[in-house]
């Protein structure tokens, strides 16, 4: 049986609602209602994940392309050298966001912006976006949520406090969107810039 991310329902549901009025007086009329209900069954499915047995590894955030790599001092809640990892998600992409690590939710929060395009660099800081810190066995790891030129609402679904294992399930991005993780500086990255990673699946960077 197919899951489906709950984030979703209303836009199944409400497409497919229209698409079964709209055919009551029109079959060619309901075509489109009804291929927009299959895009979203499509774009908000929830497949299982294979969840590696790795100590002290970080495995993809999300579904996506590696867009960036690099060094950074994270001066906002980490105020740390860190290692960067961020991964856009097309449309295409389970949208699903995985915790990176097992870890205890330390901070949510919720900033404002614009709705740039994700893949771009300054989308990081200036579009609307849900940061997470996570205390973890090997130090805070952050992890930000980012809406892009489509996507409009990012949803994380735990709260300070919560425990998170790797690989579980904690949120979501609707339509196109970017994911930015910041690993500790000790962090071996083992993926390459364009790499296609898989939430909960894909190991990028080891202790």
């Amino acid at each position: 049986m197919p899951k489906f991310a709950p984030e979703g329902y209303p836009f199944i549901f409400g497409l497919a609602g229209v698409a079964v009025i709209t055919a009551a007086f029109s079959l060619y009329g309901a075509v489109i209602p009804l291929l927009l209900t299959l895009f979203m069954l499509y774009f908000f499915r929830d497949p299982e994940r294979l969840i590696p047995d790795a100590e002290n590894a970080f495995a993809s955030p999300a579904d996506g392309r590696v867009i960036v790599i690099r060094d950074v001092f994270e001066s906002e809640y980490l105020r740390a050298d860190m290692k960067e990892v961020s991964i856009f998600m097309s449309p295409l992409d389970v949208h699903v966001n995985r915790a990176p690590c097992d870890g205890k939710v330390k901070r949510v929060q919720h900033n404002r912006g614009s709705f740039t395009a994700a893949y771009k660099d300054e989308a990081s800081v200036k579009n609307e976006n849900i940061e997470m810190v996570l205390e973890t066995r090997n130090g805070d790891v952050l992890v930000r949520q980012v809406a892009g030129f489509l996507a409009r609402r990012a949803v994380c679904r735990k709260k300070e406090g919560d425990l998170l294992r790797m690989g579980e399930r904690y949120g979501i991005i609707k339509f196109s969107s970017r994911l930015d993780v910041y690993l500790p500086k000790n962090t071996a990255i083992s993926v390459a810039l364009g790499d296609k990673v898989r939430a909960g699946e894909t190991i990028i960077g080891r202790i």
